[in-house]
């Protein structure tokens, strides 16, 4: 029986320990003006954008000596956080179906949404995902698990930065779902306007439901939704077995797949239209089934593949692409994590390549069940587990 590894299953036998958070740096010093780095020879995505790479500014900043992780809140269960536009504040989703600011000291006592009554939380299901309007910050989007198990895309009106009227639901989008896990998570807007929503296959086991080359089904695809107006939900790409994250960058996305027996993978490509990604053609760089062999003609392979068990990895969690102005040294490096290994990855993605892949695991220690990325409103970068929020902070000196 194949085993199905997902970045929200409650008990996963094959996950690591959790170690103490380290807030000095261990190992050699290093260099002040870049992480320590490794040269990947990984292929290239398709034709298209070729970097995301921002030059670090030129800073007096103290040596940068590497990265430390630094509790800023406890919560039940905090699965996405992102910034208010215009704003210091952020706002933080728990599972359970509340949303809460942050305020870079402390999260305010009383949630800014809650509709608990109408979330599901159970195992992979819940509050996944939520995203703020760019250009209309009164306006938030949330991703949740229906009582019945749907997935729910819908907008609340934000009275005040504080507080969101519950009654202002407007769904843009219920779908069914087979099973109750691949539920995808992510919600995030492109530079288009559009919103974008990861759906993971329908559940199961090997795409039991056969939707992951179907184009004529939402699930195991990205989608784009329209939020004024007619939502007119459309499948953007596919392919995809639950892309639990993604991060869209400098006209890129970044997609962080779950896999099933063999490897977790990341793909970075153009944000356009039509593009296969593979599964359950392929796993990884792999084929699912070798014994089959698989044409891998006109599919968008990753570039990065973790070998389930490597690190302790049993589900990779994305990630974001790093733009804050606190530590120049890693703008423009792409950040992921593992739901048991708990690890620190990075790798900046430079004319078509992957580039300068690095491990701050020693530096950083392993905090937790990672589930999550975060930014806020000066886009410095946060690491969210399954009881605590914590900010990225430079080791200097």
């Amino acid at each position: 029986m194949r085993r199905v590894v997902t970045v929200l299953l409650a008990l996963v036998t094959a996950c690591a320990g959790t170690a103490g958070v380290v807030t000095t740096t261990e190992g050699p010093p290093v260099p002040a003006t870049a992480p320590p780095t490794t040269t990947s020879t990984a292929p290239a995505t398709p034709a298209g954008e070729t970097t995301t790479s921002t030059a670090a500014p030129t800073t007096t900043l103290a040596p940068f000596k590497g990265l430390a992780y630094e509790e800023v809140a406890e919560l039940p269960f905090p699965i996405h956080m992102t910034a208010l536009p215009g704003s210091d504040l952020s706002y933080l989703a728990t599972k359970d179906g509340r949303v809460w600011v942050y305020d870079g000291v402390r999260v305010n006592d009383d949630p800014v949404l809650d509709i608990r009554e109408r979330v599901r939380n159970r195992g992979e299901q819940g509050l996944l995902a939520l995203a703020v309007h760019p250009d209309a910050p009164s306006r938030i989007f949330v991703h949740y698990s229906a009582n019945d198990g749907d997935t729910v895309v819908a907008e609340y009106a934000l009275t005040e930065p504080t507080k969101a009227d519950p009654a202002s639901e407007r769904v843009l989008l219920r779908l069914d779902q087979p099973a109750s896990n691949h539920n995808g998570g992510m919600l995030q807007f492109g530079p288009d306007g559009l919103l974008y929503l990861g759906l993971g296959d329908g559940g199961g086991a090997g795409d039991r439901f056969g939707n992951g080359q179907d184009t004529g089904t939402l699930l195991g695809g990205l989608v784009a939704l329209s939020v004024d107006g007619d939502p007119n939900p459309t499948l953007f790409a596919y392919g995809l077995r639950n892309p639990w994250r993604f991060w869209i960058d400098a006209g890129l996305i970044y997609i962080a797949d779950v896999g099933q027996n063999r490897f977790e993978e990341v793909t970075v490509a153009p944000l356009e239209p039509g593009l296969n990604y593979g599964w359950p053609i392929t796993e990884g760089l792999s084929c699912f089934k070798p014994s089959s062999g698989c044409d891998v003609s006109g599919l968008t392979l990753p570039q990065v593949e973790v070998p389930l068990g490597e690190a302790g990895a049993c589900a990779i969690t994305g990630g974001i692409v790093y733009r804050g102005a606190s530590i120049p040294e890693i703008v423009g490096h792409y950040f992921y994590s593992d739901f048991c290994g708990g690890y620190l990855r990075s790798f900046r993605y430079e004319d078509g390549q992957v580039v300068d892949e690095t491990d701050w695991t020693d530096q950083v220690g392993i905090p937790g069940q990672v589930v999550s990325f975060g930014v806020d409103g000066a886009g410095e970068m946060y690491v969210l587990t399954t009881d605590a929020v914590y900010r990225v902070v430079a080791v200097r000196g």
